[in-house]
């Protein structure tokens, strides 16, 4: 889990029946799941060609049903004093998870959450760790903002991520894809300001599958619910946009339709 400044490198789903987002991410993204918790602190890791890529943990109380994606730092103290220094807010204090990582809860100006964590420099990716666009993999990170430039100041200012390109959505406005040091030639991740129709900003991820169209299916048949796709983006990968039977919003990518 240690990983270089700056880039996402954990995603975490907080649900308020982890049995059954277990067995829906399972049959949906094709996931193995393996128990690390215990009975005080259940936790649940989720595996890619037998390497965890996500977990998922009981939704704690007062948080609404989500996946929040963790960003490396070198210091999470530093971060934390610096996003609210920037505006944002702490919402768990820098905490350790003894041998593991450090880690504070936290979210944006705009009230957008994400975790920052220190890894243990001891826990080094292996060498076969699977790499996007493996399935089950994490293809892509994708915000909707309240205002896309105040967003991109905090972010970029925090994480010294780079704008790849501007693409002009029409009546949507601006998406920017960025590159948060993973050298991607269409970047990490992209940014927008949100359409009315969404409530609040959010930060939403996109999980690698063997093609869209049969995602879609395996995601109806599992209790799921469609808001979007299959459609065709920019550099000829295939995306949908989904609600899981917890009311988790996620999407899914894949080169194929």
């Amino acid at each position: 889990m240690y990983t270089a400044k700056g880039k996402f490198a954990w995603y975490e789903l907080m649900s308020p029946d982890t049995a059954a987002s277990a067995a829906f991410y399972s049959k949906v993204i094709g996931w193995g799941t393996k128990d690390m918790g215990s009975a005080e602190n259940p936790y649940t890791i989720f595996l890619a060609d037998e390497h965890g890529v996500a977990g998922m943990l009981p939704l704690p109380p007062g948080a609404p049903p989500s996946w929040i994606g963790y960003i490396s730092v070198d210091d999470v103290d530093a971060h934390a004093v610096k996003i609210e220094e920037a505006g944002g807010k702490i919402w768990k204090q820098p905490t350790d998870v003894p041998g593991m990582l450090r880690f504070s809860v936290v979210s944006d100006p705009q009230g957008t959450a994400f975790v920052v964590f220190t890894g243990n420099p001891e826990m080094k990716t292996p060498e076969n760790f699977p790499k996007s666009p493996t399935p089950g993999t994490i293809g892509w990170n994708e915000l909707y903002a309240a205002d896309l430039e105040g967003a991109w100041t905090f972010y970029t200012t925090l994480f010294g991520w780079t704008k790849i390109t501007d693409m002009d959505m029409g009546p949507m406005g601006t998406y920017r894809l960025f590159d948060d040091g993973s050298g991607n030639a269409m970047g990490s991740g992209g940014m927008m300001t949100k359409p009315p129709a969404i409530d609040r900003p959010y930060w939403g991820f996109y999980f690698n599958v063997d093609g869209t169209t049969a995602t879609i299916n395996r995601i109806k048949e599992a209790g799921g619910t469609l808001i979007h796709g299959p459609a065709e983006v920019p550099g000829g990968s295939w995306i949908a946009q989904a609600i899981d039977p917890q009311g988790v919003v996620f999407a899914v990518v894949s080169a194929t339709k």
